[in-house]
């Protein structure tokens, strides 16, 4: 195993007790071109997933999901409220609920493909719930909270526009071209291209956002704390730093694939009316998500694999995009939220009924 580089602020990695270290079959330096020497790589896959909020990391297990946020100090809040770009100085408030799956309720819902659309669903209920509770935090105390409703509806806007982004507007621009293109072949080749070029940019503008920064630093910090505990080292944000931000399980390597997947699966449909063809585009979504999520699934179960390195490395590098390498306090607050998971769910000793239904990104 690789040895830690020395850690900012002259504090060192803290090493592995003896009885709690891992195997060298757990972790492996990084080859993720970008990341620093001596960066590690956990070589496991665990069902843990999570997602960055408002100055916190929601984490979800097996039958358990938390939030951690950061508040701000009430000098930090005063007039207009915290600023974006502020990192947040108050204490870490920490919030966890059960989670119980429908998945594990019924049977024909564990189907491949449609385990990965049913999960999503949920992962997204649980995501707009947690940035719920991240937003909440960041307000005074005498201010109304952002109420569920509200989230509800930005759920509903945000898919519609996501959708319509990625979906309809590429069909929808090749198809005022579609008599000079001349074939399905051409035509489904520009409208790929073009979905795949509209999903890079979004993804590279939301980059370059300096709203987004502290987000992304957290996503880091999420990535890293899952690797550690994937790695079975102690849970530190001395020994969290010391692993690559990118996750082979990444939601933003998760859209890639769909952005990919959607050019083989709607190619068979070939060149009919404007409006089969958008309404294809729509009522592919599912199927997509469900394609996309068993690859991304079967990676993170094969990372060792040197082919899958090879074929998940673009949305490796798109994840350089989505996160940032975190500090120690934004360290501490994700360890807080994959503590208060493991408060409840034993490591490694759950059984094959309790295990079915979980399907988690990270």
């Amino acid at each position: 195993m690789a040895e830690a580089e020395p850690l900012p602020d002259g504090v060192p990695a803290a090493p592995a007790p003896a009885s709690e270290a891992p195997s060298t079959a757990a972790i492996a330096e990084s080859d993720a071109p970008g990341d620093k020497a001596g960066q590690l790589w956990a070589q496991r896959d665990a069902p843990v997933g999570g997602q960055a909020v408002l100055e916190g990391v929601m984490m979800r297990g097996v039958s358990t999901w938390a939030v951690a946020v950061r508040k701000p100090l009430p000098e930090q809040i005063e007039g207009e409220g915290l600023d974006p770009e502020e990192a947040a100085g108050g204490d870490i408030e920490v919030k966890s609920f059960p989670l119980t799956s429908v998945l594990k309720r019924h049977r024909a819902l564990r189907l491949p493909i449609i385990r990965g659309v049913v999960a999503l669903v949920e992962s997204m209920a649980i995501g707009f719930k947690a940035l719920g509770i991240s937003a909440n935090a960041q307000l005074p105390e005498e201010e109304e909270e952002i109420s569920g409703g509200m989230w509800f509806g930005t759920v509903i806007v945000a898919l519609l526009l996501a959708i319509g982004l990625f979906f309809v507007v590429p069909v929808g621009l090749t198809s005022l071209i579609k008599d000079q293109l001349g074939s399905s072949l051409l035509f489904w080749l520009v409208e790929g291209i073009l979905r795949t070029t509209i999903f890079l940019g979004y993804i590279a503008l939301l980059s370059r956002l300096r709203d987004l920064r502290r987000v992304f630093e957290y996503h880091g910090a999420e990535h890293k704390t899952i690797s550690c505990y994937e790695a079975d080292l102690p849970l530190t944000p001395q020994n969290a730093q010391r692993f690559s931000r990118l996750h082979p399980r990444c939601g933003t390597s998760f859209l890639l694939i769909v952005m990919i997947v959607a050019i083989f699966l709607f190619a068979p449909i070939g060149l009919p009316a404007w409006y089969w063809l958008v309404l294809s585009r729509i009522l592919g979504v599912p199927l997509i998500a469900g394609i996309s999520f068993e690859i991304i699934k079967f990676a993170g179960r094969n990372r060792r694999k040197r082919w899958v390195r090879v074929v998940m490395w673009p949305g490796l590098m798109l994840q350089k995009l989505t996160t940032r390498e975190p500090d120690f306090d934004q360290l501490a607050v994700a360890i807080a939220a994959m503590d208060a998971v493991l408060a409840v769910e034993t490591p490694g000793e759950h059984t094959p009924e309790e295990l079915v239904g979980v399907e988690v990104v990270a």
